[in-house]
């Protein structure tokens, strides 16, 4: 199994069976578990086996099977899932960080993130330190001896700053740092962040592993000493676990998971030359392009750009116009579905932060995040150019 291609294990690795040999995956509704003597049941919570479960907050065989499945496409020796990416973003920070532990995190991050390290964190004795992520002499400067942990997305939302995981991941282990990614951008198609050097990688499988805006769900991965030891504890406590049914759908996003990616990155790399230059737009956003500044780290690191660019409208008005005379393309907060979704990162995703630091990041008044979907690519870029049209 660990020689299959990605393509494989998405649709093989985990699969669990029962004694009636069904072919797609069962879904185990069930919120705990029998045994057969009370003798079993003081052995099973003394020490469970690989295939022996308790209590569906402490795990479930379907979300076994979607956890068991992340871990094979990531190259990590465990995971464990969750009910929301955020979940996962909380549990892989949290479970690890006590008072008075030191943080290095990249400051361009999505808004619930920075909620998490600003507020969350600090409110409890953490201190932590953002630095510009692209900056690698930044990240050397401010990872301490003390410091316990870094975390960064790997593709920044909504800016598409691309973070050099085997760089960033040298400085913070020279330290005895735990390296964390969000890497819901690079997706688990073209991720490499474990052989890259990350130690741990949070995944929101609402978004490309679901795509298909059906569920909320999240994953963290590392290695099994960390995911048993260290998250599952914290997590089975506090509750934050994945609901068997939704880990089935999620199951099933996989199998289709590497088509739809690669035909929206495809997509989107089109979309981007096309809109590059355009009259209305005073930048396009996209890794992909040449002149993007870590266009070749992207290529290096995850060997394409991904479903998601942004194009600068200016301002707040001429946004609106945009966002509002589009057909095809849905307003709305999400990513990596199989429906193209518009965002306005100022006044949604990222409106709680103040003007200066939005500024600070790029996150103009004009910006528009584009998640391209499956629709034909001819077809969107028509209906961006007569949206274009009415600023």
């Amino acid at each position: 199994m660990t020689d299959w291609d990605k393509k494989t294990k998405a649709v093989h690795s985990g699969t669990r069976r029962s004694q009636y040999g069904e072919v797609s995956e069962a879904i185990f509704l069930t919120q705990g578990f029998v045994y057969d003597s009370a003798e079993a049941a003081e052995a099973r919570f003394l020490k469970a086996g690989e295939d022996e479960f308790i209590y569906a907050r402490y795990g479930n065989p379907t979300v076994r099977m979607f956890e068991d499945r992340m871990a094979a496409l990531e190259g990590a020796e465990d995971a464990f899932a969750t009910a929301s990416g955020m979940a996962a973003v909380n549990a892989a920070l949290t479970s690890i960080l006590r008072s008075g532990d030191h943080v290095v995190s990249s400051r361009a991050l999505f808004g619930s993130c920075l909620y998490i390290l600003e507020d969350v964190l600090s409110r409890y004795g953490v201190e932590v330190t953002f630095v510009d992520g692209t900056d690698l002499d930044q990240w050397a400067e401010a990872i301490r001896p003390d410091t316990r942990a870094v975390f960064f997305e790997s593709v920044s939302n909504p800016t598409l700053d691309v973070i050099d995981i085997e760089a960033v991941s040298q400085l913070a282990h020279a330290q005895g740092a735990i390296v964390i990614v969000d890497n819901v951008f690079a997706t688990p198609v073209f991720s490499r962040a474990i052989e890259q050097g990350a130690d741990v990688v949070v995944y929101s499988a609402t978004k490309h592993i679901d795509g298909q805006g059906r569920a909320l769900g999240g994953v963290v991965l590392g290695s099994r000493e960390y995911i048993r030891k260290t998250l599952e504890p914290y997590l089975k406590h506090t509750g934050g676990s994945l609901s068997p049914f939704t880990a089935w759908m999620l199951l099933k996003g996989l199998e289709t998971m590497d088509l739809r990616v690669r035909a929206q990155s495809a997509s989107a790399l089109t979309l981007a030359r096309q809109l590059s230059g355009h009259e209305k737009l005073s930048r396009v956003l996209y890794p992909g392009l040449p002149d993007h500044p870590q266009h070749a780290l992207t290529m290096r690191q995850n060997g394409t750009a991904g479903t998601v660019l942004a194009v600068d409208c200016g301002t707040k008005d001429a946004a609106f116009k945009v966002l509002n005379a589009l057909q095809i393309w849905t307003i709305s907060n999400n990513l990596g579905d199989a429906k193209s979704i518009v965002t306005h990162p100022a006044t949604t995703t990222h409106q709680r932060l103040p003007e200066v630091q939005r500024a600070a990041l790029g996150i103009t008044a004009g910006l528009i995040r584009l998640s391209v979907g499956l629709e034909a690519v001819g077809d969107l870029l028509e209906d961006l150019e007569q949206a274009l049209a009415t600023i």
